[in-house]
């Protein structure tokens, strides 16, 4: 497999993985570590900027979502958007930084395009989490080889 495939595909995993599918990026980025075929900086960067595009996708879907907040066939209640709203208002944008969270991260992101987070202020702080545990989890790969 050429390496051009071999980083797109990292990319698609990381993009993926930030939205709200259920993957996890983690192990494409560690197991391209430990091939030790591609330099450090590259394989993170490229996995940051795939998870931080997904991450954004999320807030854009979430600056489109109340145009479906009535309809009977939408899975969420406006109750629940509502309660969604208020706690990130009442959390801010500072909750931003857990978004590299499992579980919790990508719900987030969609949050903060439904409370109207500005992008720019969106895009530093979802890219400050992603990055750091992105570079955490290669520091503690690159630790034991």
């Amino acid at each position: 497999m050429s390496d051009l495939a071999v980083l797109a595909g990292l990319f698609l995993v990381a993009l993926a993985a930030a939205t709200v599918l259920p993957l996890q990026s983690e192990a494409a980025l560690v197991g391209l570590l430990l091939t030790g075929a591609y330099p450090v900086w590259l394989v993170v960067a490229i996995a940051c900027l795939g998870n931080v595009l997904g991450s954004v996708i999320n807030w854009w879907l979430g600056r489109g979502i109340e145009r479906f907040r009535d309809r009977r066939w939408f899975p969420v209640t406006p109750a629940a958007l509502d309660r969604a709203q208020g706690w990130y208002r009442r959390h801010g944008k500072w909750s931003l930084l857990l978004s590299w969270v499992p579980v919790v991260g990508d719900p987030l992101t969609v949050v903060a395009g439904l409370a109207r987070e500005p992008l720019p202020v969106f895009l530093v702080l979802v890219a400050i989490a992603k990055t750091g545990r992105y570079v955490a989890l290669a520091v503690a790969t690159l630790s034991v080889m």
